[in-house]
């Protein structure tokens, strides 16, 4: 099953996860500082919500869930055909979870990932990601094939 994700900043993560929990019926499927996911049934939804005070409210990222990686190379290949510039990850940590998937820019510069989950992972220091979406530079950590950080960088995002 594909669903969409929506990642929101939200100014308190406490208040968001009760708001959300009630909104949707359910509780967070993952939990942790600074950061919260929802893997809702009905609507089929991702609902991803990051800490980010002053910014609450707004769009973090938009994307979609797929089953695996051959949707995600799929989806890759199909956009390029297209004319869209892609920027594919591989094995990247981000939000607590090993991924592979592919970006691309809306119109208006909203980020969107097309992306499979592989493993659940820790983060090093709470951080989110292991490459900064903006400028491709590896940041935070390195994951390998079983899930643990083998390395971190000193820049993180």
């Amino acid at each position: 099953m594909s669903r969409v994700q929506l990642a929101l900043n939200v100014d308190d993560l406490a208040d968001a996860v009760t708001f959300y929990s009630k909104l949707f019926a359910t509780e967070p499927a993952k939990l942790r500082p600074g950061y919260a996911n929802f893997a809702i049934a009905n609507p089929p939804l991702k609902l991803v919500l990051f800490e980010q005070p002053g910014k609450g409210g707004t769009i973090n990222h938009l994307g979609v869930e797929v089953e695996s990686t051959d949707l995600v190379e799929a989806a890759q290949q199909r956009l390029v055909a297209e004319g869209l510039a892609t920027a594919v990850e591989e094995g990247v940590a981000c939000c607590y979870a090993r991924q592979d998937k592919v970006w691309v820019d809306g119109p208006s510069g909203e980020p969107w990932e097309i992306y499979t989950v592989l493993a659940d992972v820790e983060m090093p220091d709470g951080q989110l990601r292991t490459v900064d979406p903006e400028t491709g530079d590896v940041c935070c950590a390195t994951v390998g094939d079983d899930g643990a950080v083998v390395a971190t960088a000193s820049a993180c995002c």
